[in-house]
């Protein structure tokens, strides 16, 4: 399986989203690592997506979770690490978490897919997402490098049948597990496809989270505002250097 890394120190793996590969978290999240050094940064490319060929005996969510946390146990070895999840990348997080919460050093959800089912999701509308000609820019712009790309390198078919059912895209042991560590869920408030709703119904797995409902934010979050975003990801690196602060 592929994946980059950058510096040294603490590890801290990054789980993209469906479909996804490693460099739109890199890019969105390597200028707060800018003056922050002791962390090794490592984005992942899952199974089937950029440089990670599929692997046909993974046939459902079960089996891309054994392959992330296979990798993820060859790359840290016994050192505790921190995590970080987009969207899916959230529930395979979640799933790395439950397995073994005494691990992870904190986590970090953005966007994350709570509910499985589409059809059961809590879901805002995006009315009142304001698509300035800034706004619409840059978002083409995110679509081009990191999503279309993706695509046209991506094995959709072998993505495709483990997303087509239900049964086969959820992992069949339900991830949610109380881990104490710090934890950061950062959601948008215009967010058509997972939502926020869904979010704030774990909170209570982490007694130790900032939760953040980011105003003009759909599921691209950050597209605008990559500030205020940046400023929580610092704030939740803070408490995971200093737990007992």
């Amino acid at each position: 399986m592929y994946y980059e890394t950058y510096g040294e120190g603490r590890p801290i793996v990054f789980l993209p989203g469906w479909g996804g590969d490693n460099g739109e978290g890199r890019d969105i999240h390597e200028p707060v690592f800018e003056d922050r050094p002791g962390w090794r940064r490592i984005y992942v490319d899952p199974p089937g997506t950029g440089r990670s060929p599929a692997d046909p005996s993974i046939e459902d969510q079960d089996g891309m979770l054994a392959a992330i946390s296979v990798l993820i146990d060859e790359l840290v070895g016994d050192d505790r690490f921190a995590l970080a999840g987009t969207s899916a990348g959230g529930l395979h997080a979640r799933g790395v978490v439950k397995r073994d919460p005494t691990r992870v050093l904190g986590l970090l959800l953005r966007v994350p897919g709570i509910v499985v089912d589409r059809a059961s999701r809590t879901l805002p509308t995006d009315e009142h997402l304001v698509r300035s000609a800034e706004f619409a820019a840059a978002e083409a712009d995110k679509d081009r490098r990191y999503y279309d790309a993706v695509d046209s390198i991506a094995d959709l078919d072998f993505l495709g049948r483990i997303q087509a059912d239900v049964g086969t895209y959820r992992l069949s042991e339900d991830p949610a597990a109380r881990f104490e560590g710090p934890t950061l869920i950062v959601t948008g408030r215009q967010d058509t496809i997972t939502g926020y709703a869904d979010a704030w119904s774990a909170l209570d797995d982490y007694p130790r989270a900032t939760y953040a409902v980011l105003d003009q934010q759909d599921h691209g979050l950050p597209v605008r505002g990559h500030a205020v975003y940046r400023a929580l990801v610092a704030d939740w690196l803070d408490r995971v250097e200093h737990p007992d602060a």
